[in-house]
This record gives C-alpha cells, structure tokens and sequence, in this order.
C-alpha cells in the first residue's frame, strides 16, 4: 500500500519516557504531534465556524462517515467537491469508519460478516454497512486520513465475543484495503482491537501491521472501561505497532488521558469533550474545571483562565460567560467551546516543547499538580 499519500517522521524522542515529538505531512499540511484533533461531527465543530476553530491552534479536524453517509449523503459532499469544500475547512481531515457509531446503536443494529444491518437513529430507515460502504463513503468524502471499518466491542464483552470481534476487524481490514479507491490521497489507518487481553492485542497488531499500512490506531479502549485498565492497555499495545508511523488513541480528550496516552508513546487523539461540556457551561483551566454556572462568578469581572490567551480569555470576564449561559445564548456555548478547544492545542503545544527539551516527566507533574491539585 505504501505511504504515498502520508508520511510520518519522528523529530526527538524524550530521553526519560516512550514520549515523541512527532510530524505527519498530508495532502491538506502539515500536522505536529502530540495532537489533539477537534470533533466535527457532522462536518462542523459544534458551535464553531471553521476559522475559530483554526484560530484555537487546531491542525486537524475530525468528521463522522455514520452521520455523513445517512445525511446529507456522501454523494452530496462528492458533488460539493468533497468535505473540505464542503465544510469551508483547508487543513488535514481524518474520518472515522462508522463503526464506533453503528455499534452504538445496540438493539437497532444486526452485524453479520458482511457488515452491519442497523436503523438510521434520524428516521428509522435501515441500512448496510459494510468496509466496502465505508472506504466508499470515505473516498466520496475525500478526507486525508480514513480509517478501516471494525468492530469496536463493548469493554463487558466476554474473551470469546472480543476474539470473534478481534478476527472479524481483521478480515474487515482486508477488504477496506481492496475497496480503497484513493491511496495516493487518502491514508487509510488499521486499527487494533483486541480489548483488555494481551495476548489478543499482539495477535490483532501482528495481522493488520502485516499490511505496512500509513498509520494505526488502538481501538477499543474510552469504551467505559476503568482508568487503570484504559492505562493497562497502553502500557504495551503502542509498542506493538511501528515506530515509523503515527499512533491514534481514539476518543480521549481529558488532560490526564491525553499525558498518560503520550507518555506510552502515542501521536494522536480525538474527542467530543471539549465542546460538549462547554454546551453545559463547563471550561476547562489551568488550575482544573470549573463551571461558569456557579453563582460566585456573578461579579467576577476576570478572564476565565488569566493563563490563557484565547479569543473568549482576551474578551469576556467570567461575569459575562455566565449571564450569557445563564440566559440561553447560544453564544456562551460558542465562546466555551473556543476556549476549551485552545485550552487542548495549547496542552499540546505545551507538551511538545517539554518532549523536545527532555522534561516531558516534569511537565506532566507540573500540569496535574496545577490541574488536579
């Protein structure tokens, strides 16, 4: 398959840690890891216009091929010229597969070889997806990274269930990799399953790795399990997959997550965290979260964060933000969201810089003593 569409290049690796500062060229740019990448649904950061999004630091958005493929229809995006005319963004763009949402479902979904037969959560109308649909949909969506269609199995699922759902990733994988029309434009990215056994984890990074894809990711984990099992799984599967290519840690997106995901040696991570707690009036700051809800900020005339340099720090006090939630302006869910989608890159940046100058271990001590103290 080659990287023709991706490449990928370790710059420094921390001297104390499995930490690296990475950086991965697409067609769309350049993106400098660690990076955090903002969720856009349904081909929108929620409450957001794409430059705010830009301006928070973000280097690469995420949008959804379950929610795009029933609407507005992915043929409709082709038309548009794919997702980044559609959505008015230039950057890199990373899809999922629809799996993680067609799983979801529960009751309203049947999966079978073939795919999976599920209700549309819209109308009711049934469907297929198969990898096939998905590398379909993907390619009509033209986004830069795309990711293979698997199964990601609940965190309850018994050893048999999550060995089935192991091996059925893995020939999943295979006709991803047949259906994929555009491999010198669009990466497409395995992913390991596996869920908390060891043993099935090596046999599913042995598999797809055998593929010499341009990227992997670790699913399966943010699925509700503990954070000591999430923390399990990542002290050995990064190490399963090539040095030489980014790693994605999919759906995580609190502080301590994101530096326990890093310091095991991970590239990339999504989440839609940061823009749906700010729609419940919550931001994240430097020294923890806080919510702007609470009645002691009614005459508190300062910054949400003084230590940060957003467009909503630099604007409005905390007396604002929270009259404006509190009377149901949808502009408080906008200027919340554009903090705490800053507040994630500017962790990220942080963290780079620390990765770079070999002080990774003290930065994250620093952090969680501020954050978590």
């Amino acid at each position: 398959m080659g990287n023709k569409s991706l490449s990928f290049e370790v710059l420094h690796k921390d001297a104390k840690t499995k930490a690296r500062r990475g950086r991965i060229t697409t067609p769309h740019g350049v993106i400098e890891t660690p990076v955090f990448m903002p969720v856009g649904t349904q081909a929108a950061v929620k409450a957001m216009k794409p430059e705010d999004v830009k301006n928070t630091g973000a280097q690469i958005i995420l949008a959804n091929t379950y929610h795009l493929f029933l609407r507005p229809g992915s043929d409709i995006v082709r038309e548009a010229g794919g997702l980044h005319e559609f959505m008015n963004w230039h950057g890199p763009i990373l899809t999922d597969s629809g799996g993680y949402q067609v799983f979801s479902l529960g009751h309203m979904r049947k999966i079978t070889e073939e795919g999976v037969k599920f209700q549309s959560h819209i109308d009711g109308s049934r469907h297929m997806l198969s990898p096939e649909k998905s590398m379909e949909v993907q390619n009509d969506l033209g986004s830069d990274i795309i990711m293979a269609f698997d199964e990601c199995a609940p965190a309850d699922s018994t050893r048999k269930y999550i060995e089935r759902s192991q091996a059925l990733t893995t020939r999943w994988l295979e006709r991803c990799i047949a259906a994929h029309k555009n491999p010198d434009r669009q990466a497409l990215f395995g992913i390991m399953q596996g869920g908390f056994h060891r043993d099935l984890r090596e046999k599913s990074a042995n598999e797809i790795t055998s593929f010499d894809l341009p990227g992997y990711a670790i699913g399966g984990i943010s699925v509700g399990e503990t954070k000591e099992e999430y923390v399990g799984v990542l002290d050995y599967a990064p190490d399963l997959l090539p040095y030489d290519k980014p790693r994605y840690v999919m759906g995580i997106g609190t502080p301590d997550y994101i530096f326990e995901a890093v310091e095991r040696g991970v590239d990339m991570f999504d989440c839609v965290e940061p823009t749906r707690i700010a729609r419940h009036g919550m931001a994240m700051t430097s020294h923890g979260r806080l919510s702007i809800k609470n009645a002691k900020f009614e005459r508190d005339f300062g910054p949400l964060d003084p230590e940060c340099d957003c467009y909503t720090c630099r604007h409005y006090s905390r007396a604002y933000l929270r009259h404006m939630f509190k009377a149901g302006e949808t502009m408080s869910h906008m200027l919340l969201s554009e903090h705490n989608l800053r507040f994630l890159s500017k962790l990220c940046e942080d963290i780079r810089k620390s990765i770079e100058e070999d002080r990774f271990a003290e930065s994250k001590e620093e952090f969680y003593s501020k954050y978590y103290g």
